[in-house]
């Protein structure tokens, strides 16, 4: 059951904004590809990656498992969080290529929904040697 294993350990480092512990879920040489374009490779790149949850704030991630091998997994997440910088809603809006969306000066930041898959390849021990992730975010409504 490594997806079962790594996917409480991605929530449990997401909520905790852990990078170090975030690292340490993949072996020395383990694989993240945040994006289909982009890959972090090896502890140091790992955590480094992992430091920008440490502009979230009142995380929430939920998951599934869709379907697992003995080597490996598929699963659907779902993560909520508080934007608690400029800094982070500006990478967000770049990284989605939609812009920025309409605020006035003194507007509240948003609160963002980011939905996606990811797939991984898992030791016998449970460490990750490779994990891909799809997602889109949006901004949820202001309540």
């Amino acid at each position: 059951m490594p997806i079962h294993d790594f996917m409480a350990a991605y929530k449990r480092v997401w909520e905790g904004q852990d990078s170090q512990g975030f690292a340490a879920l993949f072996t020395p040489d383990g694989r993240y590809h945040n994006t289909p374009f982009q890959v972090q490779r090896g502890p140091e790149a790992l955590a480094a990656y992992w430091d920008r949850i440490k502009l979230q704030q009142d995380i929430s991630l939920r998951y599934e498992v869709l379907g697992e091998t003995a080597a490996g997994g598929i699963a659907h997440w779902n993560v909520t969080y508080q934007v608690a910088s400029e800094e982070l809603f500006a990478i967000w809006a770049k990284s989605t290529g939609t812009g920025l969306p309409e605020r006035k000066p003194g507007d509240p930041l948003p609160r963002m929904e980011l939905d996606g898959m990811l797939v991984g390849e898992f030791t016998p021990a449970g460490l990750a040697r490779e994990v891909r992730i799809w997602w889109h975010s949006t901004p949820r409504p202001v309540s």
